[in-house]
C-alpha cells in the first residue's frame, strides 16, 4: 500500500525552487521599501513637486500659444514663442499702468468691505442664537497695560523710560514680524520667477524635455510611453486653450455685469472671479461668497441682484462655455473632480485644490490608454 506518486522534486530542483521563492520575496520586499520611500519623498517635497508641475502646464500653455499663433503665421518656433511672451507682457503692462490705481483702490475697499461684513455676519449669527467662539475678526493688537506700576492721581504727568527687557520685547517682536512679512514676500516673488522660468525653459524646446523623457524609459515600453506622453500633451494644451477663454468670459460677464449693479470694486472682482475660474466647482463658489459678501455693503437688492449675477455666470460657465470648449478637450464628472479637489485641498492645500483638474486629466489619459489595450492583449 505503500506504492504511490512521489511528488518530491529531485534535491537540486526543490533547492532551485526555494532559491526562486527567496528570491521573488526580496524583490517584492524591495520594491515595496522603495514605493514607500517614493511616496514619503514626494509627500516631503509634494510643495516643490507642484511647484515644479506649475511651471510645466505654463509651459504648455505657452507652447500652445505658440502653435495656436503657428496656424496662420509661418515663422519658427523661438520667433512665435517671442511674439507670445511679448503679447502678454504688452497685456500684463497694459493692465498695471492704466488700471493699477484703480485696481490697488478697489482691493483695499475691498478688503475693508469683506472684513466689515465678516463682522455683520458673525454679529447676526450671534443674534439669532448661533455659536461662532470659532470665528475671531477682533483686534487683538492692543497691549496689555503694566499693572505693576502704581497709578496716582499725582503721578499723571510723570514719564518714565520703558525697561530695557520691555525694548528688548518689543523690538524682538517688530524685527520678527518684519522678518515674516520679508520672508513671505521673498517666498511669493521666487516661486513666481521658478514657474516663470520653468515654463519659459519648456516652451522654448518642448522636444528636447520629451526627448529625455522618454530616454528613461525602458526600451520595451518606450513606444507605450510616446503615445501616452503625446496624448498627455495634447489633452492638456486643448484644456489650457479651453480654460484661458472661460477665464476671459467669466471676468468680462462679472465685471461688466457687476458694474450695472452699481457694486463697487467691480473691476478687482471680475479679476479674482476670473482667476478662481482655474479652479472648477470649488473656484466659483468662493468667488460667488466673496461677490455677496462685497455686494451687502450695496444694500440687500444689490447682493440679490449679485447672487443672480453668479448664478448667471455660473449657468454659462456649465452649460455654455463647458458643453461647448471644455468637453471637446477633457470630459470628466463633476462629482468626481469635486471629489478629488476636496481630497488633495485637504492633503495637500491650495496647491492640491489648484493643480488637481490638470492631474486628474494626466490620470485619465493613462487610465483610457490601458483599458484602450487591454482588448489588444487579449487577442
Amino acid at each position: 500500500m505503500r506504492e504511490g506518486i512521489d511528488v518530491r522534486l529531485p534535491g537540486g530542483d526543490h533547492l532551485q525552487a526555494r532559491n526562486d521563492l527567496a528570491w521573488a520575496i526580496s524583490v517584492g520586499g524591495i520594491g515595496i521599501v522603495l514605493f514607500a520611500a517614493l511616496l514619503a519623498l514626494a509627500w516631503h517635497y509634494a510643495a516643490t513637486l507642484f511647484l515644479i508641475f506649475a511651471g510645466v502646464l505654463l509651459g504648455v500653455a505657452l507652447n500652445a500659444l505658440t502653435n495656436l499663433l503657428g496656424h496662420g503665421v509661418k515663422l519658427p518656433h523661438a520667433l512665435r514663442l517671442t511674439i507670445v511672451c511679448l503679447a502678454l507682457a504688452a497685456l500684463l503692462s497694459g493692465v498695471v499702468f492704466l488700471g493699477g490705481a484703480t485696481i490697488a483702490e478697489q482691493a483695499s475697499a475691498l478688503s475693508d468691505t469683506i472684513k466689515s461684513q465678516l463682522v455683520n455676519v458673525k454679529s447676526f449669527l450671534e443674534s439669532h442664537g448661533i455659536d461662532t467662539s470659532y470665528l475671531d475678526f477682533s483686534n487683538q493688537a492692543s497691549a496689555p497695560t503694566d499693572s505693576s506700576t502704581p497709578t496716582t492721581p499725582g503721578a499723571a504727568a510723570t514719564h518714565s523710560l520703558p525697561s530695557a527687557g520691555a525694548l528688548a520685547s518689543s523690538g524682538g517682536a517688530i524685527i520678527s514680524q518684519t522678518l515674516k512679512v520679508l520672508l513671505g514676500t521673498v517666498s511669493a516673488v521666487g516661486n513666481f520667477f521658478i514657474v516663470l522660468f520653468l515654463g519659459l525653459a519648456f516652451a522654448a524646446q518642448p522636444s528636447i524635455y520629451r526627448a529625455g523623457l522618454l530616454f528613461v524609459m525602458p526600451a520595451r515600453h518606450r513606444e507605450q510611453a510616446t503615445i501616452i506622453v503625446d496624448r498627455i500633451g495634447d489633452t492638456l494644451e486643448r484644456w489650457l486653450i479651453a480654460q484661458i477663454i472661460t477665464m476671459g468670459a467669466v471676468f468680462f460677464v462679472t465685471w461688466i455685469g457687476l458694474s450695472i449693479i452699481g457694486i463697487q470694486s467691480s473691476f478687482i472682482l471680475g479679476i479674482q472671479a476670473g482667476l478662481l475660474a482655474f479652479i472648477p466647482t470649488v473656484g466659483a463658489i468662493l468667488a460667488g461668497l466673496i461677490v455677496v459678501l462685497a455686494s451687502l455693503a450695496s444694500g440687500w437688492i444689490a447682493a440679490l441682484s449679485a447672487f443672480v449675477l453668479f448664478l448667471g455666470v455660473h449657468a454659462m460657465e456649465s452649460y455654455v462655455l463647458t458643453p461647448i470648449i471644455q468637453r471637446q478637450a477633457l470630459d470628466i464628472p463633476p462629482a468626481t473632480l469635486f471629489a478629488f479637489q476636496i481630497l488633495l485641498g485637504v492633503v495637500f492645500g491650495v496647491w492640491g485644490l489648484a493643480l488637481a483638474l490638470p492631474l486628474m486629466a494626466i490620470a485619465k489619459v493613462m487610465l483610457d490608454h490601458f483599458k484602450a489595450e487591454e482588448p489588444t492583449a487579449a487577442a
